[in-house]
């Protein structure tokens, strides 16, 4: 007959189960005590690294759905529910079990599809999210990055010269539309601009003498 303490620990563990986009399962016979807790502080907050009692995990597994876990629930076992990104957390998982060879990954499951520990391992040769999403903010962010230090170049060589432009040799190479504006500004050329009038006397006109100087 089914405890009440017995129908609690199904419930969470089926919970567990269907809160997770992954899990994994493991048999962790010969870890201590301090070296599951690094396990858990290396998996971080999104994941749930959960010792669970083999006949009702069954259970559990079976009323969530899932049966990837069938004939894999022996010995010691522990399930890490992966609530966050599954690659981080299988590269965790696996780093972990390399430097600690008594933890030993069984098989898994990831968005409902079973995995064994191979597949558990190739998933955890995936780039993490986290780095995806840092490399494509790094493309992102270089040009303004880029701007931002030009402007500020330009602004410390105004201060320098007390709000005059800086040299022509100092100064930052113009952009294609810095250079557009300023020929749209820019005022006519010498050869487009009136010759200015001649101040020198102007010779008289053939034939004509010159007035005699005094």
């Amino acid at each position: 007959m089914a405890t009440p303490t017995k129908v609690s620990a199904v419930d969470e563990i089926t919970t567990d189960f269907k809160d997770s986009t992954a899990a994994v399962l493991t048999e962790y016979r010969g870890l201590t005590v301090a070296q599951l807790k690094e396990l858990r502080r290396s998996l971080g907050a999104d994941t749930k690294f959960s010792v669970v009692k083999n006949t009702l995990t069954g259970i559990a597994a079976k009323e969530a759905g899932i049966d990837a876990f069938d004939d894999q629930l022996s010995g010691p076992t522990a399930i890490a529910f992966i609530k966050g990104d599954a690659v981080a957390a299988a590269k965790s998982l696996t780093d972990f079990a390399k430097a600690n060879p008594k933890l030993i990954i069984k098989t898994g499951i990831f968005e409902g599809k079973a995995l064994d520990a191979s597949a558990v391992a190739a998933l955890a040769a995936l780039e993490s999210r986290e780095l995806q999403l840092a490399r494509v903010a790094g493309v992102l962010k270089a040009p303004m990055s880029a701007l931002a230090r030009t402007v500020d170049a330009l602004r410390v060589k105004l201060e320098e010269a007390g709000g005059a432009a800086p040299a022509a040799d100092d100064a930052p190479a113009p952009t294609e539309e810095a250079e557009a504006a300023a020929e749209a500004v820019a005022p006519a050329t010498q050869d487009d601009a009136a010759a200015p009038a001649d101040t020198a006397t102007e010779a008289p006109a053939e034939g004509v003498a010159a007035p005699e100087e005094n």
